[in-house]
């Protein structure tokens, strides 16, 4: 039977998209600051944590090309479903895991679910609200997307506090039952009837290349892998990526095509988000880590102290366009990547005889400058794209702004581990420093890609993507 939207239907559709984005967002930073307790109570060090975060974000990266040749070929009301039901019962699995290899394995289940909400929830408004009513709905989608990472630190560290941390993964359970309810009843079974053949070859060697680099890297730092199986890893993952590339230039309909890194300001935008986001991406990875084991902040005041990050974020994002109208967009993403790595380098500062209002001030100006350059990085990246090609590389952002993250945690706890190996002490404030320097500079050496930029570029008269929400 046909959907046919009524006021009431497409109010509750609306709702819960928004619900499902903000599931997807909320568990991309409620562990954070729970990492402490978490490796306490599965008796790990809080050094060696860093998978739980890494496996959630790479399986995102990895899936997220998949999801919407998935709705269009079995429909968004099955799809959606399916992810819900996935992130409950990956959600279920991580609170009652006993060790540290299940809680990965449960995260990857929960971010096979996450992967999917967002774009196929994004899809199914695109199919069935009036185009004059689109604009309106994707904004108030966005809402969610702000509000998660907002509270997400500060909610892991309160349930951690009063409760224990198997509480930041039981509150989805009831979200998401009712939220399959809602699916079945009220999201439309949107399909695309000449969806064509998904590149299921060029996907498999894109993923594997992606999870074996990621592999590699995550060697070096916790698994403890030989120097010689770590370099298998890294060749093998290279070579898939490569030809996967080389594939996709001989294929009619390929996954991502190759074409569009002839946008110039597509290929310079894409590898500015991919190193850029190296050093902003760990961030929310280290900071509690700082606050929780060097200057014994509970999980919860480590949370609250994450606030004013969320909230300069929001305030800054009035003034990107104008700031880049003015200047453009090269000279606005390379002096704000620089700025970017000097407010990650300045948390080597940080001390305990510091005032509280220090580290307040330090975390707000770094929040503030990092979403500026999240927003100018976005836009760049997809200004020039035709119609044709704005989907596929709308698709590939998220999916290397996905990897960028796990990368970026995955240095920092290698550096982190090293630097604290060499002080012989897990926790001492030096190895703290030493890293959030070298993340500092990878971040602002970034800034070159950008220099590549016409020193003509400005806005264009195409709106922002009112689902930016970083």
């Amino acid at each position: 039977m046909p959907f046919l939207p009524t006021e009431r239907s497409l109010g509750i559709l609306l709702g819960l998209v928004a619900v499902g984005f903000f599931m997807q967002t909320l568990d991309s930073t409620i562990v954070n600051t729970a990492l402490p307790a978490m490796a306490a109570s599965l008796g790990e060090s809080p050094l060696r944590m860093q998978s739980v975060v890494i496996s959630y974000s790479l399986t995102m990266a990895v899936l997220i090309p998949a999801s919407g040749w998935l709705a269009d070929r079995y429909g968004t009301k099955r799809i959606f479903l399916g992810a819900i039901v996935l992130f409950t019962i990956g959600s279920v699995l991580c609170a009652i895991s006993t060790h540290l290899n299940q809680l990965v394995a449960s995260r990857i289940l929960q971010g096979a679910g996450g992967a999917m909400l967002l774009p196929v929830g994004r899809l199914a408004l695109l199919r069935t609200f009036p185009r004059e009513r689109l604009l309106q709905a994707m904004s108030v989608v966005s809402i969610p997307g702000l509000i998660g990472p907002l509270i997400g630190p500060t909610l892991g560290g309160w349930l951690v506090q009063i409760a224990s941390w198997d509480w930041i993964f039981l509150v989805n359970v009831p979200v998401g039952i009712i939220g399959c309810i809602a699916t079945y009843y009220y999201m439309p079974d949107a399909r695309n009837p000449e969806v064509g053949r998904f590149d299921f070859f060029g996907y498999l060697l894109l993923g594997f290349g992606m999870a074996m680099v990621s592999l590699a890297l995550n060697g070096l730092s916790d698994l403890g892998l030989p120097h010689a199986a770590v370099m298998v890893l890294l060749i093998f993952g290279l070579a898939c990526i490569v030809a996967y590339w080389l594939r996709a230039s001989k294929q009619e309909h390929p996954l991502f095509s190759p074409a569009l890194f002839k946008v110039s300001s597509f290929a310079i935008g894409l590898l500015g988000n991919l190193f850029a986001r190296i050093g902003s991406g760990a961030m929310p990875f280290l900071i509690p880590l700082l606050l929780q084991l060097t200057l014994g902040y509970t999980p919860f005041q480590a949370g609250l102290m994450m606030l004013p990050v969320a909230a300069a974020g929001i305030a800054s994002k009035g003034v990107v366009r104008q700031l880049i109208a003015r200047f453009g967009y090269r000279t606005v993403l390379v002096a704000n990547t620089v700025l970017v790595g000097l407010g990650i380098a300045e948390f080597a500062l940080v001390s305990s005889s510091q005032p509280v209002w220090v580290h307040l001030v330090q975390l707000g100006l770094f929040g503030g400058v990092n979403s500026i350059q999240f927003t100018a990085m976005n836009t760049i990246c997809l200004k020039d794209l035709d119609s044709d090609g704005a989907s596929a590389g709308n698709s590939l952002l998220s999916m290397v702004q996905m990897l960028s993250i796990s990368v970026g945690v995955m240095i920092a706890s290698a550096l982190l581990r090293a630097f604290a190996d060499l002080t012989h002490s897990a926790s001492t404030l030096s190895a703290f420093h030493a890293t959030f320097i070298c993340m500092g500079l990878i971040t602002s050496a970034s800034g070159w890609i950008f220099w590549q930029l016409s020193p003509d570029e400005k806005p264009s008269d195409k709106p922002l993507d009112p689902t930016d929400v970083e």
